[in-house]
C-alpha cells in the first residue's frame, strides 16, 4: 500500500498528481500502477483539498467506478491464461530441427 507524499501524513494513497510544466497545468488523477519520481500520491483528504500554483489549470481525472473491481471479461482473460499455461508443450514436427549445430572439422 503506497502512501500519501504529504509531509506527516500516514493516509492510503488514492490518487496520483502530475504537473505538465510545459502547459501549466496539474493533473490529478488514479492512483498510478506505479511510484514515479515526478509524481505525487496523495490520501483522499489531499487529493480534495489539492491547488494548483496561481495561473495554472488543474484536470481532475475521475476514476470511473466500473474499472476498479475486476469484469467477468478480466476474470475469463485470467482463466484463459492460467490454462494456457498449464497446457503441454505442443509436439514438434517431423524432420529436421530448424537450427542445428555444425562442429568445425578438427
Amino acid at each position: 500500500m503506497r502512501r500519501c507524499t504529504r509531509s506527516a501524513c500516514s493516509q492510503a494513497a488514492v490518487a496520483t498528481l502530475t504537473y505538465v510544466y510545459a502547459d501549466q497545468t496539474a493533473v490529478l488523477g488514479p492512483l498510478a500502477t506505479y511510484a514515479e519520481p515526478h509524481t505525487y500520491d496523495l490520501c483522499a483528504e489531499h487529493s480534495q483539498r489539492m491547488s494548483a500554483p496561481q495561473g495554472w489549470n488543474v484536470l481532475r481525472l475521475a476514476p470511473d467506478p466500473a474499472a476498479t473491481e475486476p469484469t467477468r471479461d478480466d476474470l475469463l482473460a485470467l482463466a484463459d491464461a492460467v490454462r494456457e499455461a498449464g497446457r503441454p508443450p505442443a509436439p514438434q514436427p517431423d524432420g529436421p530441427p530448424a537450427l542445428r549445430l555444425v562442429r568445425p572439422d578438427s
